[in-house]
């Protein structure tokens, strides 16, 4: 009986263990849950750009694991209209779950929550639109990533000095850059001032045209702050084209290989690198337990207004310089 139970035992263990080292059906496995015919979404605005090609790849990983089907589509221009068509689309195919990085805020209020009343899982990622009934926000803390600028810029310029800023309009996560580069320059930096705040549309010859005026408007400024790469890279060249590149310190955002080109060479002093795949590793993960009632704090938690998930996840920031930009090389 004894040598019975200890065979069962061995064989319970192996079957254990097999599926503990089953790669892509593990957990799904484990979880007994999860269909290989969900299909889950990613959506985002200038689809094109390489910024989120690390977000598809951590979503598109964590989908692997499960046995799911991951999609990555969106708008291909930075045009509001596009992207919430595109998901209005992918909602009428009632997929598994949705991750969406929204353009503007007020413009994905309505489409996720009529997509949520739908049954069909919503979460953001990079860009937010809070009051949306979406799920959870998964991204960087951009006020707390313009605070990092802020902290970056004042050490290139010595706490002083006049500074210009490259931003986006209407976009959240962009205004939050700013407004904690502002803050912190003000709390902590009384010596520089931001003279001038342009529209680099995220967009490569407009941040070029932009930024050239303004250094034209103001001959003083030695520091230059973009809050996206493409319009960083423009920075970069109108700064080059003018001769400056040794008495003005441009801070980008992100790790775009060009932005990481002009670190290496010196035009660009510094730039806020975010945690791009994990923001879809983990977006996916929270749309998978949300459509396979794996979170579920409570019983009836739609009805009781009971948060499955947590509302906002920092997935936080490092500050690329000539120093280490070598290491985020090999993260492409």
């Amino acid at each position: 009986m004894r040598k019975k139970l200890a065979i069962a035992a061995m064989v319970m263990f192996a079957t254990a263990l097999a599926l503990a080292w089953s790669g892509v059906a593990s957990a799904a496995a484990v979880t007994g849950v999860g269909k290989d015919t969900d299909v889950y979404y990613m959506i985002t605005f200038s689809s094109g750009i390489d910024y989120w090609k690390g977000c598809f790849e951590g979503f598109e990983k964590a989908a692997g694991i499960y046995g799911a089907k991951a999609e990555y589509t969106g708008g291909n221009l930075y045009d509001v209209n596009q992207e919430v068509t595109v998901f209005e689309q992918v909602v009428s195919q009632k997929p598994a779950g949705i991750a969406v990085t929204c353009i503007n805020p007020e413009a994905f209020k309505e489409p996720i929550q009529k997509a949520i009343d739908a049954g069909i899982p919503v979460v953001t990622f990079d860009s937010d639109s809070p009051d949306s009934g979406r799920y959870s926000y998964l991204g960087t803390e951009n006020y707390n990533a313009g605070v990092a600028a802020g902290n970056a810029m004042a050490e290139l310029c010595g706490g002083k000095g006049e500074i210009g800023v490259l931003q986006a309009p209407g976009q959240l996560n962009l205004q939050q850059r700013v407004d904690g580069f502002r803050d912190t320059l003000t709390a902590k930096y009384p010596e520089m001032k931001i003279v001038q705040i342009v529209n680099g549309n995220m967009d490569q010859s407009e941040g070029a045209k932009v930024t050239a005026s303004m250094l034209q408007a103001n001959p003083n400024v030695v520091g230059i702050f973009a809050t996206d790469d493409t319009s960083g890279v423009g920075a970069a060249i109108a700064v080059r084209e003018a001769g400056k590149v040794s008495s003005v310190n441009i801070v980008s955002f992100d790790t775009a290989p060009g932005t990481l080109d002009l670190i290496k060479e010196g035009t660009i002093k510094a730039s806020i690198a975010q945690g791009v795949y994990n923001m879809g590793f983990w977006s996916f993960q929270f749309l998978f337990n949300i459509q396979n009632g794996l979170a579920n704090p409570k019983e009836g938690w739609r009805e009781k207004k009971i948060a499955p998930l947590p509302g906002n996840v920092d997935t936080g920031v490092s500050v690329v310089t000539a120093s280490n930009v070598d290491s985020f090389y090999m993260q492409q």
